[in-house]
């Protein structure tokens, strides 16, 4: 019948849009504040809740690794764990920067502040992947947990931050109970990082690698987020837009999504 039709040409368009290699794995996101200052911290924070958000909607088991509290509020760094099928899939769009027009509420003139964030996507690569670590490229660090606090964060010097140092990616990771734990999980985002960076550079050698660069500033960015003089959420990849931006704060980024993810088939 035709509901019937309906549902296989869903489920067959689900398919093409996650044939990617990694589609179907979790995923880790990494939020930066970038350019604007305490505003930029708190553009990150209010990202970082959206992707919480967003896994929350959709059943996925969402986990903060790792968070770097800003001076005066919100964060200049976190890592965030979304674990469920398709995860990445569904969010490897996100990564770019996210720019935030708004009246600032960290500014005695409430002046229109613009800011910047930016959001890197992984897939959570099994520790098997075919990326190969020479320990002698590593210098980890260990040092006292921070961020959240409370119960759920140990206050013994268990937080690690590994840096791969022929391409100076650095992965920290507080979140775990244990320094072995905080060690593997980072030595597993770490795996995922350099093997994202070999597929997008066609290198089969690591020593011939660099870290990618990001200007988190204007110009670059993915997608606009104008909560002043008029609310609207527009991507500049794909020019869908919604001015429903504080739903869109709260996690509804599947307008967002569809989107980005039709765009790639058609290429």
């Amino acid at each position: 019948n035709l509901q019937q039709l309906q549902q296989e040409y869903e489920a067959k368009e689900f398919e093409l849009k996650m044939s990617g290699e990694h589609d179907r794995l979790s995923a880790i996101i990494s939020v930066y504040a970038g350019t604007g200052g305490t505003d930029a911290q708190d553009w990150a924070q209010m990202l970082e809740r959206m992707y919480l958000r967003y896994a929350e909607q959709h059943g996925f088991s969402a986990q903060v690794l790792d968070e770097s509290a800003g001076e005066e509020a919100g964060i200049k760094s976190a890592t965030l764990e979304i674990t469920g099928p398709y995860a990445f899939g569904r969010l490897r769009g996100e990564k770019g920067v996210h720019r935030l027009v708004r009246l600032s509420p960290y500014n005695s003139d409430n002046l229109r502040q613009t800011s910047f964030a930016l959001v890197e996507v992984l897939p959570q690569v099994d520790t098997q992947s075919r990326v190969e670590i020479d320990p002698k490229d590593l210098r980890i660090d260990v040092y006292r947990s921070g961020g959240r606090g409370g119960q759920s964060v140990n206050t013994t010097d268990s937080a690690v931050r590994i840096t791969h140092l022929p391409t100076g990616t650095v992965v920290a990771i507080q979140n775990e109970r244990s320094q072995l734990q905080n060690k593997e999980k980072a030595m597993a985002i770490l795996r995922a990082k350099l093997q994202v960076l070999m597929e997008e550079q066609h290198k089969e050698q690591l020593s011939e690698l660099k870290g990618p660069s990001h200007e988190v500033q204007w110009g670059h960015q993915i997608r606009s987020y104008v909560l002043h003089p008029y609310t609207k959420v527009k991507d500049h990849r794909t020019n869908y837009e919604t001015s429903q931006a504080s739903d869109v704060l709260d996690g509804n980024l599947d307008g967002f999504i569809e989107a980005y993810l039709l765009g790639q088939i058609s290429k």
